[in-house]
């Protein structure tokens, strides 16, 4: 089968659509940019089915090198046959493409490959092929030579030979694989590590691997890493040895007892370690998917979490020692003032600060405090509640995810931007902007440390770093960004951009003030057309007297746009007043396929245009959930069981999500309490940002634990 009829398969789109989103990627269109601008040609695929469709392109086009590449090597050795080509060419996966390779791969020195030099080839593949024509102990005499004492000898090496040829099947392999991953256990035990204890609920574990959660592999893989557990898998060495007889002791054939004794070295020393080392792999493997596709399900919605605009913020950065670091910020996220105060140990200087955060707060307007979530913040949440209560300006506050503030305070872009601050004036100033727009912010601290997911440390890191770029690159492109005052980090998120190429952008902006048009970008130096069409559209100009440089309708579709308004009576002045309300329904009743061919595009763009036109400028987070602002705050010592609360859902993992119910301590919604249904994954109901009602199930105080349901309607 083809990579396109593969594809073709796989994705259940048309040979037409695969062979059209091949090419594109092959010109070096953006995945945003095919997504948004060519759906003509792809059917409309999303960005994340295309992201889906590059990696899975990639995975078929190396494995068809590596085919070639084995291939070469066996004909090399003059070993190639018809059969192992159909193998080769039939195999679906590397794993099955190596377990081909392995016989004739070059091996360090083996007990079978010194019997094979010593000449007992032939004298393995008589007994093997368990036909006796001859008495064996006479045959094996003839094998007799200066390196081969005796019969007995001789026989002894042709049966290492024999168990590496069992080992080297790969028929073999991939059937025991199977059975591996039916029927054997993975287990662990604590070692006399001082650290093992927090692993206690693993000292005596032992799970199937058919049915072990990823998020248990990933915490076994730590453990193990850490030296605190000893982990194996277990399968049943006689339903192992009663396969492998099937397979390769003929029924009735001679040399039994000696294949027995063949079979059994073979998988005790040479096959159950190394089946057992892929399995885990293989588990890892699926494990790191897993957990990287948590980390993406998770990042979408915090970098889509809705900006809170014409706001004046006071970043509140929690800590004790030191003092807790105060970053005014206007509404434009520009830094206004900076100070530093004590309200947590040891100074528990409570009343000095309220007097500079007052001063602040009727200094500057403030209308929201940010406070991080990090070291410190319970102390500072409940100082800034208890604040609030004295002031006559209605302020609110939210907590803030906080986690790589102090990763962009320290890097190279956090100095560029505030050279004459500290780490702790950026780190204050970056948890105020988080708030005013999140994905602007966000997008400058590396995608690994934004905090939200599993054992995100612990990943490929190559794999996890580009599925979450692709994750920032979608979500900024889907928004879009103002030309003229997107950052030079933000600009380099859009399609066909780069840091190089955004840094010229902003420099070209300086030197000639603020973009007039879109195509006024061809001006920047060594700004090339093929860079213009695949980020133009993604790049917005408020204010341009062309009403549609301020929205995501690609220059290429600006006479499409045109006529279209003009067939249906609509005048430029129309679009800039929003008086274009009936734009879709006029479209539909002129009917839109007819439209479309007069306008020179398909459906999917001319829906998109009107869409666009009929609210240009828009951003798409405003329609989602505001960020929750508090006034007050609770303690975990004031819950009791079914107490009922809003939250905000801050992670999304395999076994349940966690809630901010606004007592500094997310509670635990476990999956079976999510709904009254079954679910496989919490992510079927809820994501990060959800605002949802959950209701107190249990409360350690002691353990610091809180476990919530969702499922209102039971007590508990």
């Amino acid at each position: 089968m083809t990579i396109v009829e593969t594809l073709t398969q796989e994705f259940s789109m048309s040979e037409f659509h695969v062979n059209n989103i091949i090419g594109l990627i092959d010109e070096g269109c953006t995945i945003p940019f095919i997504a948004r601008y060519r759906k003509e040609m792809t059917g409309s695929a999303s960005d994340e089915v295309l992201r889906e469709f590059a990696d899975r392109l990639t995975y078929l086009r190396n494995l068809t090198n590596r085919k070639e590449e084995v291939a070469r090597l066996i004909t090399e050795q003059e070993k190639m046959t018809p059969e192992i080509q159909t193998a080769l060419d039939n195999a679906k996966t590397m794993t099955e493409v190596e377990d081909i390779y392995r016989p004739f791969k070059p091996k360090r020195k083996t007990r079978a490959s010194m019997a094979i030099a010593k000449g007992l080839q032939p004298l393995a593949d008589y007994i093997f092929a368990q036909s006796a024509t001859q008495d064996l102990n006479e045959y094996a005499r003839t094998f007799v030579n200066e390196e081969v004492a005796t019969p007995e000898d001789a026989i002894a090496g042709a049966k290492d030979i024999i168990a590496e040829m069992i080992s080297d099947n790969a028929e073999m392999r991939k059937a025991l694989r199977t059975l591996f991953g039916q029927y054997a256990k993975i287990t662990s035990k604590l070692t006399d590590s001082e650290e093992a204890k927090k692993y206690e609920v693993y000292k005596a574990f032992s799970e199937k691997v058919e049915t072990i959660p990823s998020h248990r592999i990933l915490a076994l893989n730590r453990g193990e890493k850490e030296g605190c557990l000893k982990v194996d898998i277990e399968m049943d060495e006689e339903r192992s040895l009663e396969f492998l007889k099937e397979m390769f002791k003929k029924k009735n054939g001679d040399y039994g007892e000696i294949m027995d004794e063949v079979i059994a070295d073979s998988y005790s020393r040479l096959i159950e370690t190394s089946i057992a080392r892929e399995i885990r792999n293989i588990l890892t493997d699926i494990a790191n998917e897993q957990a990287i596709k948590m980390f993406e399900l998770n990042l979408r919605p915090l970098l889509m979490q809705p900006p809170l605009k014409g706001k004046v913020v006071l970043g509140f950065d929690p800590a004790y020692r030191t003092g807790c670091k105060l970053a005014v910020v206007d509404a434009n996220g520009n830094l206004l003032d900076f100070k530093v105060a004590y309200p947590t140990p040891p100074q528990n200087d409570i009343e000095g600060a309220k007097t500079i955060i007052k001063d602040l707060i009727n200094k500057y307007k403030i209308d929201v405090i940010s406070i991080g979530n990090g070291t410190a913040s319970k102390e500072s949440e409940i100082f800034v509640a208890n604040l609030l209560k004295e002031v006559d300006r209605p302020v609110t506050y939210a907590m803030t995810n906080e986690a790589g503030a102090s990763v962009y305070s320290a890097s190279k872009l956090g100095t560029e931007e505030f050279p004459q601050y500290d780490v702790t004036v950026r780190s204050a100033t970056s948890i105020a902007r988080r708030l005013q727009d999140p994905l602007a912010e966000l997008i400058k601290i590396d995608t690994k440390s934004i905090g939200v997911g599993q054992y995100q440390h612990d990943m490929p890191q190559a794999r996890l770093g580009q599925v979450l770029d692709g994750v920032v690159e979608d979500c900024v492109n889907s928004v879009g960004v103002d030309l003229n005052t997107a950052s030079y980090p933000l600009l380099a998120r859009i399609s066909g951009l780069n840091m190089g190429t955004a840094k010229k952008i902003v420099e070209y902006r300086k030197d000639h003030g603020a973009f007039k048009t879109r195509s006024e970008l061809l001006n920047v130096p060594k700004f090339g057309e093929k860079a213009f069409t695949q980020c133009a559209g993604f790049l917005r100009i408020v204010g341009a007297d062309n009403i549609l440089d301020n929205t995501a309708v690609h220059p290429e579709s600006y006479a499409a746009a045109e006529k279209m308004l003009k067939t249906l009576g609509y005048s430029e002045d129309d679009v800039k007043n929003n008086g274009v309300e009936l734009l879709r329904k006029k479209a539909e009743h002129y009917g839109l396929e007819k439209l479309a061919e007069e306008c020179g595009v398909g459906v999917p763009t001319l829906e998109d245009i009107i869409d666009e036109i009929m609210k240009p400028g828009r951003d798409i987070r405003d329609s989602l959930p505001q960020p929750v602002l508090r006034t007050d705050v609770m303690d975990i010592n004031d819950l009791q069981k079914n107490m009922v609360f809003d939250g905000v859902v801050r992670n999304v993992v395999d076994f349940g999500v966690f809630v901010d119910i606004g007592v500094h301590q997310d509670g635990l919604v476990h999956i079976s309490e999510i709904c009254d249904r079954y679910i496989k994954h919490p992510s079927e109901e809820v994501q990060v940002g959800d605002q949802v009602k959950v209701k107190i199930k249990s409360v350690d105080v002691e353990r610091n634990k809180i476990a919530l349901s969702m499922r209102l309607d039971r007590e508990f």
